[in-house]
């Protein structure tokens, strides 16, 4: 966490400047030389197409996530896409990115291994995580930042974060009540359920509202690190002034299935909200798009909640 907070105030003191090229990177693998402005950007990362787009980029290549959406692209992102990309599925295709003959790769929420980066590397300059960071831990903001300048628009980039932070702390400043209030984020994934850790986006962005998380849950570890696998028996554990159950496939009726979850005092008092898969989406990708998307979203359905008139589903 300590670099990762580092790298944040690095970024958010960096001077706004013209961009000067060639430009340097350096990241885990080593360094990045992008010799010139790149006017062809091939995303090889889950949900980068969204910050590219934003920056008024079309790439060349978009990675499909999840949804099952046309072109890989969710709803916020899809009315600004243009071009005609390649969309990865599955594993990486190598081929198919070099036929786009990119200038540039951005890998900043990839996974991908030296072998992958030394592969990628042969076909264009690759912005990979910098060191010390896990390949799905950089902050939002840093991932937009590091695509911004990359590409040439670190100027645009900083501003539409600064456009996004205002929003959060503006929220956060209309509703006094909810600081110092507690907050845990729930997850159903493949019939399975868990709470999302403090290294979670979705906790991050609850936290920037001014919700923070119960201590009881804040001291668990295990899991991978940002969830916690949990059984019907140990959901006490999610007890705080508000739930946020997170969908990802849409069942909204998945929460109503836990034979425990009626016993939780927040349950009972009516504090909880249901996230369905557009709101849990956009959380997830947490990009320069999704976020004012989510942000629309979650603002009443927390107030509404907080008053005890959940469940509250959104959507």
């Amino acid at each position: 966490m300590k670099i990762l907070a580092a790298l944040v105030l690095l970024l958010a003191a960096a001077p706004v400047l013209a961009q000067d090229f060639p430009l340097t990177i350096r990241h885990k693998f080593g360094e990045t030389v992008i010799p010139a402005r790149p006017g062809r950007i091939a995303s090889v990362d889950f949900a980068g197409a969204d910050d590219l787009l934003a920056l008024g980029i079309q790439p060349v290549t978009v990675r499909d996530w999840y949804g099952g959406f046309e072109g890989g692209l969710w709803p916020w992102a899809a009315a600004l896409s243009t071009g005609s990309p390649a969309i990865l599925r599955g594993e990486i295709n190598y081929e198919q990115i070099a036929a786009q003959d990119p200038d540039l790769i951005v890998a900043l929420w990839s996974g991908i291994g030296a072998a992958d980066y030394e592969r990628l590397s042969r076909i264009a300059p690759v912005v990979a995580v910098p060191e010390g960071v896990g390949d799905f831990s950089l902050p939002w903001e840093v991932r937009a930042e590091l695509t911004g300048r990359a590409t040439g628009r670190e100027a645009e980039a900083l501003a539409q974060v600064a456009a996004i932070r205002a929003r959060m702390a503006a929220i956060a400043g209309a509703h006094p009540d909810w600081q110092g209030r507690t907050a845990s984020v729930a997850w159903f994934i493949g019939g399975g359920l868990g709470a999302y850790t403090a290294q979670d986006v979705r906790v991050q962005i609850l936290g920037a509202l001014g919700l923070s998380m119960p201590a009881r849950l804040a001291g668990q570890t295990g899991g991978d690190g940002f969830s916690l696998p949990l059984s019907e028996e140990a959901i006490g554990i999610l007890e705080a002034d508000l739930i946020l159950w997170t969908v990802p496939d849409g069942d909204l009726a998945a929460p109503e299935r836990v034979v425990t979850r009626p016993f939780l005092q927040t349950s009972k008092a009516g504090r909880e909200v249901f996230s369905g898969k557009l709101l849990t989406g956009a959380m997830s990708h947490a990009s320069l798009l999704s976020l004012p998307y989510a942000l629309d979203r979650l603002e009443p359905a927390i107030e509404a909640a907080l008053a005890g008139e959940g469940p509250v589903v959104v959507e």
